[in-house]
């Protein structure tokens, strides 16, 4: 019932506040149809959210936890939402507020709430991760295109592959791009050309389109499929707002189809071209190589060696005769040394000669050819004896030894004739002078 009031007896604001409240919160939790323009989330466990009626101008103020926010997944603006609201009045200010205690994305925004799960379970399992990617061939022996059959993609891959690469063959599947069989139907197509021996590489190919003709290609069934083939597969969607999970599970995101025949083969004419340039450069190489061999070959000719191999043996021949001279001069002082110490080895040996004695009027006795008569005792009286002098021998008779005075070891000239026999001769004696003593010899 209305409050009863006048400007005598007003209503205390408190319990205005307090009818408000109560009228409010009698009408209880509702479900509301409305689109999220506008998300505000906090540090706390409380965010706050706007919501507006698709047809109307009417825009509310939500609040909602973190529990509501994640458990609805993930929240674009402009989703098209379900909540489960419960009006309320902040007493303290009077401010009235609705209390989200559940979010649900619906139309459009449910479907990319579900995809957005489906990739975040995806992650987990690794399957968008970059080290999975495999590289594309440098030139496919066969390209696989997976796409409908007239559309507009299918006439973008084959005539820009064959304006790039005229000599490329391709292998191609026609599949439903949209709708339930879709993504059955191209799952199929993969499995078929992932088994052709030949197929180096695979094209899966639309012209883009709305979010519901992209689902398919979000499909669990055709990403792990895709995931799985060990050819590597190209994604040419052709569409830059959203991303299917295809796009992230493929080896290769293209923009468009036509960027996937860009991306797959080469542009021949720019191959030409790099060959040419190569060419020229390796030519340019080469020639720079030849002419600083060149070069460097006239350097060598140019040095002295070159110009007259024999000039270095020249020097050398030089040193060798120095040396040999040297050598020689060398050689004859030793030999004049050597001659001059056995000059004097002579004269010594000749001083100290037996020779030299003789030839100063000594003589030498000899009994044999081994005993030499140094003392009378040593002979008996007819003995024979040889007499060595310097001009010969004599053959000696002893009469009869004489012993030796002090001066025997003088020599003393002969007293008186001794008389001696020859050996051989006539049988005649002859007379000659005999030493005075057999001791030491005496002058002849």
């Amino acid at each position: 019932m209305p409050l009863a009031s006048s400007p005598e007896q007003p209503q205390p604001l408190r319990v205005v506040a307090t009818a408000v409240k109560g009228w409010v919160e009698r009408l209880g939790a509702v479900w509301v149809a409305g689109q999220l323009i506008a998300i505000h989330r906090r540090s706390g466990v409380t965010h706050f959210l706007t919501l507006r009626d698709a047809t109307a101008e009417v825009s509310v103020s939500v609040t909602a936890s973190t529990a509501v926010l994640d458990a609805a997944g993930p929240l674009n603006e402009g989703m098209a939402v379900v909540a489960w609201l419960k009006p309320a009045v902040w007493l303290p200010t009077g401010r009235l507020n609705y209390e989200c205690h559940d979010l649900r994305p619906v139309g459009e925004g449910r479907l990319l709430a579900e995809i957005e799960q489906l990739k975040r379970r995806l992650f987990a399992e690794g399957l968008f991760d970059p080290a999975r990617k495999r590289p594309l061939p440098v030139l496919p022996r066969r390209i696989g295109l997976i796409t409908a059959q007239g559309s507009a993609a299918e006439r973008d891959v084959v005539v820009n592959t064959a304006l790039r690469w005229p000599a490329a063959l391709l292998e191609v599947r026609h599949c439903l791009m949209q709708g339930p069989r879709c993504a059955e139907q191209v799952s199929q197509a993969v499995y078929e050309l992932d088994a052709t021996p030949d197929v180096d590489v695979i094209i899966i190919a639309r012209g883009g389109g709305s979010v519901e003709d992209l689902l398919p290609f979000s499909d669990e069934g055709l990403v792990r499929v895709v995931a799985a083939a060990v050819t590597p597969i190209v994604s040419a969607i052709g569409h830059e707002t959203d991303t299917p999970v295809l796009d992230l599970v493929a080896d290769l995101r293209a923009s468009t189809p036509t960027d996937a025949a860009k991306r797959v083969v080469p542009d021949a004419a720019a191959e030409l071209g790099h060959v040419t340039a190569a060419r020229d450069r390796l030519r340019r190489a080469v020639l720079a190589a030849v002419t600083a061999r060149a070069d460097e070959l006239a350097a060598l000719r140019s040095r002295p060696v070159m110009r007259d191999p024999l000039g270095g043996y020249a020097v050398l021949d030089l040193q060798l005769r120095q040396a040999a001279e040297r050598l020689d001069a060398a050689i004859l002082r030793r030999l004049d040394d050597a001659q001059t110490d056995i000059r004097h080895l002579v004269t010594q040996v000749r001083t100290m000669s037996p020779k030299k004695t003789l030839a100063r009027g000594y003589a030498i006795l000899l009994a044999d050819a081994e005993t030499t008569i140094t003392d009378p005792a040593q002979v008996a009286p007819g003995q024979d004896l040889t007499a060595f002098l310097k001009a010969g021998t004599l053959a000696l008779t002893v009469a009869a030894p004489k012993e030796s005075d002090d001066h025997a070891d003088q020599p003393q000239p002969a007293r008186g004739p001794q008389r001696a026999q020859l050996r051989e001769g006539e049988g005649r004696p002859r007379r000659g002078r005999a030493p005075a003593g057999v001791g030491h010899g005496q002058p002849g």
